[in-house]
């Protein structure tokens, strides 16, 4: 039997200090005491953001004033399937207090992750977490690490902050040298660092997480990583982002959306093929393949949590 989907839209409200409200269901709905993003179901044909609107005026006395698409999530409960889409809310009105009688708590971006909140919330806190840009290291020749070091340096000053150390052509003893350095020049401003393909060195170098091509994805059947390292996947295809959801990835990329020399055989994504994919994908997911800063804006209207890149991000 085919359950409805419900529509459910919630915002990201943040405060002066960058402080995020949350909510605490009632006795007697589902999932009661769950801490969630304020919001609420949206009304047959009604657009997401008059839902969204309409429900912050509700439950929280503010006028939205502006907002930004940030993920929808596709959920199934045991009794229900929703779409979770989540705004965040770049300006509003009001003071936001109870209408209807719930807790409401300010919470740091980092606490949402200790609190009971739904699990279809977790992809929008990773979504908040992660940047709209991910740099992919060139293919370096073995023996560059002075090189590799610099241009790691100055894409962290060009604001970069997350980046994804591929050197295939690098020995295993290399990248156990290098890395570890890498990982010291971002950690001075916050980016973080995933290493290609091998779990096993990432943690033993103490990366932030790995990022791992399909092919190897698609052997396991759960995350080979702990949780508190970032695990990323490489997709191509809507069945490789949904084998990706299955094993537990935070997030992934999904390639090529546009032509790119490096894959010059590979047929092009194109955007809406890239949105059709991205809308059955329950975590953020990188456009990649020939684009650039330029694309950010683009990739975000049709569902990306940004863009990825190697030459138009390495400086």
């Amino acid at each position: 039997m085919n359950r409805a989907v419900v529509h459910v839209v919630a915002g990201v409200v943040k405060d002066s200090a960058g402080r995020i409200l949350v909510a605490q269901r009632p006795a007697g709905k589902h999932l009661a005491g769950y801490w969630e993003f304020p919001g609420g179901k949206s009304d047959p044909g009604e657009a997401p953001f008059d839902a969204l609107r309409r429900e912050l005026t509700e439950e929280i006395g503010i006028e939205v004033q502006s907002a930004e698409p940030l993920i929808a999530v596709p959920w199934s409960y045991p009794e229900k399937r929703i779409v979770l889409d989540a705004w965040i809310v770049s300006a509003y009105a009001g003071v936001p207090h109870a209408r209807e009688d719930q807790p409401l708590r300010w919470v740091d971006i980092d606490e949402l992750a200790h609190l009971p909140m739904p699990a279809a919330d977790a992809p929008i806190i990773r979504a908040l977490r992660l940047p709209d840009r991910y740099l992919i290291t060139p293919p370096l020749a073995s023996g560059s690490a002075a090189r590799l070091l610099d241009g790691i340096a100055r894409a962290c000053d060009a604001g970069i902050r997350l980046i994804q150390l591929r050197l295939p052509e690098w020995t295993r003893e290399e990248i156990v040298a290098a890395a570890p350095q890498a990982r010291a020049i971002c950690a001075r401003v916050g980016t973080r660092l995933l290493l290609n393909a091998d779990w096993q060195t990432a943690e033993h170098c103490g990366m932030d997480g790995v990022h791992l091509p399909a092919r190897v994805a698609s052997t396991l059947d759960a995350r080979p990583i702990a949780a508190n390292r970032w695990f990323a996947v490489s997709c191509h295809s809507a069945d490789e982002l949904a084998h990706a959801v299955r094993i537990g990835a935070d997030f992934a990329t999904l390639a090529p959306v546009a032509p790119t020399p490096s894959h010059a055989d590979a047929v092009p994504l194109g955007w809406q093929r890239f949105a059709d994919c991205v809308a059955d994908a329950a975590l953020p997911v990188y456009a990649l393949g020939g684009l650039g800063a330029d694309d950010i804006r683009t990739a975000r209207s049709y569902g990306a949590q940004g863009v990825a890149a190697i030459r138009a991000f390495w400086p």
